[in-house]
């Protein structure tokens, strides 16, 4: 199971969750300021989303691999082009 569909069922559990309690088909009849606790609750989650999201990119690039010998030889393989094309004619 991907994580997409495994994202999608969780939405679509937790939508079903919060769509029965809060449109009251069952008849629970929910004390008040459970409901209104309710109400706004996809808009809580869809905030504490964009923080994981934010907070877990800053994570990955504070901790972000250099390649130190992937850089000196692309370095190297631009000096040796430059050296080709300047003995082709080429002016940089």
């Amino acid at each position: 199971m991907t994580k997409l569909v495994q994202w999608l069922c969780g939405l679509a559990l937790l939508g079903t969750a919060w769509a029965t309690l809060a449109l009251d088909p069952l008849g629970l009849h929910l004390p008040l300021p459970c409901q209104q606790v309710l109400w706004p609750f996809p808009v809580y989650l869809l905030v504490a989303f964009g923080c994981y999201s934010l907070a877990a990119i800053g994570y990955r690039l504070a901790t972000f691999n250099d390649c130190e010998a992937a850089a000196k030889e692309l370095q190297e393989q631009i000096r040796e082009a430059r050296a080709d094309l300047s003995r082709r004619g080429l002016k940089f």
